[in-house]
Formats: C-alpha cells, structure tokens, sequence
C-alpha cells in the first residue's frame, strides 16, 4: 500500500509540501445527484419556487464553495482557480450536478470540485425541503483528473 500523504511519520496529520512540485494545467469533475419528487422537480423547472431561482442560486453556492475549499479542508492548499463551472442536468426523478474546476497549480483540484458539486446539492436541498424533506443526495464522486505527475484519469 502506498504512504499516506497528509499523515507524518508519527501518525500525525501533516499539509503536504508542494515546493519542489512543477506547475502544471490541472482539471477535475466531479458528479452527484438528488433524488426529489415531482412537486419540487416541478417547481425548480417551472422557476416558481418561493426561495426564486434554485439552479442560478445553486450554481453561484457551488461556485462560491470551490473557492473556498482550503478554508473547509483542513489539509487542502489554497489554489488559484482558473475556472468553476456548475452545470445541472433534469431527470424525471431529480437533478444530476456537474462540477469542474481548474487551475495552473502544483496540486490537484479534486477537492474543489467535489465540495462545488456537494454545495449545490445541499443547495438544491436547501431551496427545495419546503417541497420534498426526504430528498436523497446520492453517488457524488470524482468523475476525471487533469495534470500532475500522476497524469490523467476518468473513472471507469
């Protein structure tokens, strides 16, 4: 099994030094979804949800949330993002984000766009529980990685 990175020697956590690390251009998407019934799926295509407009707000809270990822992981390196994106896809049975971001960095950006793919889904949630409390956030993960000197990957 390959060594931990974020754990020292003696067991303890320890933020990874990228000095010596060459920039490079780096990308990750991340996916997950929301499982909601048909009032709120209505309610969010119609745009007739009294919070307003739930996706412009969710894509702004995921957007916002990928910027701030060093600041809510406590072992992430600030980055300099280049790019968030925030995208929704409707379902008959809820709504599918997508999130990707970038930068030009010494480190990956899969936590950012995991926690903008988490944030819009809380949300969905949170704009959407007048209308369904038993929503379901479900299968988020990391879908493809840019960059780095482990290169490229897409989940299989």
């Amino acid at each position: 099994m390959s060594k931990l990175t974020h754990i020292d020697e003696h067991g303890k956590a320890n933020m990874v030094d990228v000095a010596d690390k060459a920039i490079t251009k780096r990308s990750a998407t991340a996916t997950g979804f929301i499982a909601m019934n048909q009032a709120a799926l209505n309610a969010v295509k119609d745009q007739n949800n009294k919070k307003g407009d739930v996706l412009s707000v969710a894509r702004v809270a995921g957007i916002m949330a990928a910027k701030q990822t060093a600041n809510l992981i406590p072992l992430c390196h600030p980055l300099a993002l280049s790019k968030v994106q925030i995208d929704f896809e409707q379902h008959e049975n809820g709504i599918r984000v997508f999130s990707l971001a970038k930068c030009e960095g010494k480190t990956g950006v899969e936590m950012e766009a995991l926690t903008g793919a988490n944030v819009a889904l809380l949300t969905l949630f949170d704009m959407c529980k007048a209308l369904d409390p038993e929503m379901l956030i479900s299968d988020v993960k990391v879908n493809t990685k840019t960059g780095g000197k482990t290169g490229d990957w897409t989940r299989s």
